[in-house]
């Protein structure tokens, strides 16, 4: 069992016995535990090592989309603005989105419905002074620590 699934285990296990509802960060971790592949793959595109460049990267390709709106209400403070998995294979392009399918072990339509379920609220959560930081999430290690730091406070 990976760090990750070793992670959601714990937390999960707590909720149960805590009786916590699903919703929020537990709705979030909830849909991640039923689908650990799906929380690397978004890691590893949030990642400042990533094909994507990172939150900055993911940010200006939501903006060249038009959709810069959308993004910016997932960083920030206040309500986040849903996202289509269509437009997400948009913003992202049909080949990042194949392969996440294939990671995912699902269609296309499916993987971009699951990332677009995923990534407004997880963003959120990785921003929380309502900024993106200048210097990005950081490396996958780093990203994992701070998932870890969310799911502890749970």
């Amino acid at each position: 069992m990976g760090l990750l699934e070793s992670m959601l285990a714990s937390v999960m296990g707590s909720q149960q016995r805590a009786g916590a509802p699903s919703s929020g960060l537990g709705s979030l971790i909830s849909m991640v535990a039923n689908n650990p592949q799906l929380m690397q793959a978004v890691i590893a595109m949030l990642s400042n090592d990533s094909s994507q460049g990172g939150l900055g990267g993911l940010i200006a390709k939501f903006q060249r989309a038009g959709l810069g709106n959308v993004v910016s209400s997932w960083v920030g403070s206040g309500q986040n603005q849903p996202v289509s998995g269509e437009q997400l294979t948009d913003v992202l392009g049909a080949d990042t989105m194949a392969e996440l399918a294939e990671k995912l072990g699902t269609s296309q339509g499916d993987a971009a419905g699951q990332l677009s379920d995923i990534l407004p609220d997880l963003i959120d959560r990785l921003t929380p002074q309502g900024q993106a930081p200048a210097g990005g999430l950081g490396n996958a290690d780093d990203l994992m620590g701070m998932l870890g730091g969310l799911l502890q406070k749970r």
